[in-house]
């Protein structure tokens, strides 16, 4: 069953809780990547907002203070895969197990 918020179709969790609360949870998460000017500016922001809400609506107010106490969202994949290292185990003489004729 498809569940339609404001007429979109949110694909994750995250879009599901933007679209049916109506807040904007970067703004309270943050950013992983923000400068600590961007930072505190978004908070003058985050905590105006919070404000506001806590008048008309208590119970988003308290789920957007708690997630002030968060750490910052993680940023969007670049569509790149990390880059994976493969661990070798060094070159050995003799392999172990094998018979050594004497």
């Amino acid at each position: 069953m498809k569940t339609i918020v404001a007429g979109r179709e949110p694909i994750t969790a995250t879009e599901f809780i933007e679209l049916a609360l109506g807040i904007d949870l970067e703004l309270f998460t943050g950013s992983a990547t923000e400068s600590p000017m961007e930072r505190a500016a978004r908070l003058d922001v985050a905590y105006e907002v919070l404000a506001d809400l806590r008048e008309s609506d208590p119970e988003t107010a308290a789920y957007a203070a708690s997630l002030l106490r968060t750490l910052p969202l993680k940023t969007q994949p670049t569509g790149r895969r990390p880059r994976r290292t493969v661990r070798r185990q060094p070159a050995t003489g003799a392999r172990t197990g094998s018979a050594v004729a004497a």
